[in-house]
């Protein structure tokens, strides 16, 4: 992996992004939404946990199942299997990640590292196609390589951010971007949607089951058929110390780390701030990832009804990205994530309350997400892009999507305990008002703006 360029010495600010470039890093939010999406939302929670239902002895469309599976001989209830596995997920990556980040800060060549993220998770999303009968194990390898491969593609990806626009530009890159990947995500659902609905068969659980392995399978196709495109449109920005990098890049990137934890301690608002999102994002994606498992499990809803809610979210999810975004520019950035997050509070108390078998409060809820989803985090994006010193975009970044999409740790591991200890999905949801509720403390307590400067960065005109 050995990666030799000539040092060169150019003080010529690099030249402006291109439309077409911007369009090139927006798609690949469209590219990696379905993933996000068909997978982690809708089909893998259900799914996982039916297999390993299957493999405690439990039958197969029984409406309660209180098995027990033993992966490296450890006792798991079946129900907490996929909790455990997304928060074992996310984990990992908290190694992996920020590794990741600091190569692509120390490469000239960061989209290679995208493809070949990108393509590695979605060949482990493909090969789900192999996960069948009682094949749990098989089922939670692949998603902890795609899970980790995604995230590892999405710290690559934002480090792009800051190099394709000025601070008055990122909340609407990072918005259209979301947003585009929101629509993406809810192209491929409703195509999966249509194939559920003609396809499935009354009381045949296993063609369910088929369906949605399948439906797995086409999110890891669209997430490598679509990435062709930013490979080819996004163009290489190497930083200083890519230009002078000598040796090679795996070594230097972990020195590199090594030395930006020794100095991190330099913008302690910055981690004030990535602390802040650390907890108010990991409740934000504990309810996304679990929300087809809350339905199928305690609500006892229809595979069919919690595709269309979700789809229902994607669609309302890309106006409410550029709604917020739009306020974002009237009131600033910092105060319309903190005003989601009253949002996303009444959010949960308001799921703790919906009635079982209703499809219709269900499907309100959804609407309520959708258009809050977007907004919060595409802008706490394009904000915490202000706060990175110039040239570390990529170590920041992996820090960043610990808790960024797809990847939630305390979350599940909090909502996979109180489950096994009270057998209520409803008891573990109420659980997750504390990350809403103490994320916005901390973020109220940044100062922003001295945050800003602080990272040697200029502050937008609106905060």
């Amino acid at each position: 992996m050995a990666e030799t360029v000539t040092p060169t010495v150019d003080d010529t600010p690099p030249p402006a992004s291109t439309r077409r470039e911007r369009r090139g890093w927006y798609i690949y939010d469209w590219a990696n939404s379905a993933f996000q999406t068909t997978v982690i939302t809708v089909f893998l929670g259900p799914f996982l946990t039916t297999v390993a239902e299957l493999a405690a002895g439990c039958e197969l469309g029984a409406d309660t199942c209180d098995g027990y599976v033993h992966p490296l001989g450890i006792r798991v209830a079946a129900g907490s299997y996929y909790p455990y596995l997304i928060s074992l997920s996310v984990f990992l990556t908290v190694f992996v990640l920020p590794v990741i980040g600091a190569i692509a800060d120390r490469s000239a060549h960061k989209k290679r590292l995208l493809g070949g993220a990108a393509f590695t998770g979605a060949a482990a999303t493909i090969a789900m196609a192999f996960v069948t009968g009682d094949r749990y194990l098989l089922g939670g390898a692949l998603f902890l390589i795609a899970n980790i491969s995604f995230g590892a593609a999405i710290v690559v990806y934002n480090s792009f951010l800051p190099q394709l626009g000025g601070p008055d530009e990122r909340d609407g890159i990072s918005s259209r971007g979301w947003a585009l990947g929101y629509l993406g995500g809810g192209v491929l659902l409703a195509l999966n949607l249509v194939a559920v609905t003609l396809l499935s068969e009354d009381d045949n659980p296993q063609r369910t089951l088929d369906l949605a392995r399948w439906s797995i399978v086409s999110a890891g196709v669209w997430w490598a058929v679509f990435t062709l495109v930013p490979l080819r449109w996004l163009r290489e920005r190497p930083s200083a110390a890519a230009l002078v990098a000598r040796g090679n890049v795996l070594t230097d990137g972990f020195r590199q780390l090594g030395h930006t934890l020794r100095e991190v301690k330099a913008y302690p608002l910055t981690l004030f701030f990535l602390l802040a999102f650390l907890v108010y994002n990991d409740g934000i994606q504990t309810v996304i990832t679990l929300a087809s498992q809350y339905g199928t499990e305690e609500l006892r809803l229809e595979q069919g009804t919690l595709i269309v809610t979700i789809l229902l979210v994607q669609f309302l999810a890309f106006g409410g990205a550029l709604g917020l975004g739009a306020l974002a520019r009237r009131i600033g950035a910092w105060k319309t994530v903190l005003l989601s997050l009253v949002l996303w509070t009444g959010v949960i108390l308001g799921a703790f309350r919906l009635p079982a078998e209703a499809p219709v409060p269900f499907m309100i809820l959804g609407a309520a997400i959708g258009l809050v989803l977007g907004g919060s985090q595409a802008l706490s994006r394009s904000l915490f892009s202000q706060l990175i010193p110039t040239g570390k975009e990529g170590e920041y970044y992996g820090f960043y999507e610990i808790s960024d999409k797809g990847t939630s740790w305390l979350g599940p591991l909090a909502f996979g305990l109180v489950f096994q200890l009270t057998a209520s999905y409803r008891v573990g949801l109420v659980s997750l008002l504390i990350f809403f509720v103490v994320g916005f403390l901390l973020l109220a307590a940044v100062p922003i703006r001295r945050a800003i400067v602080a990272a040697g960065n200029t502050p937008p005109r609106v905060l």
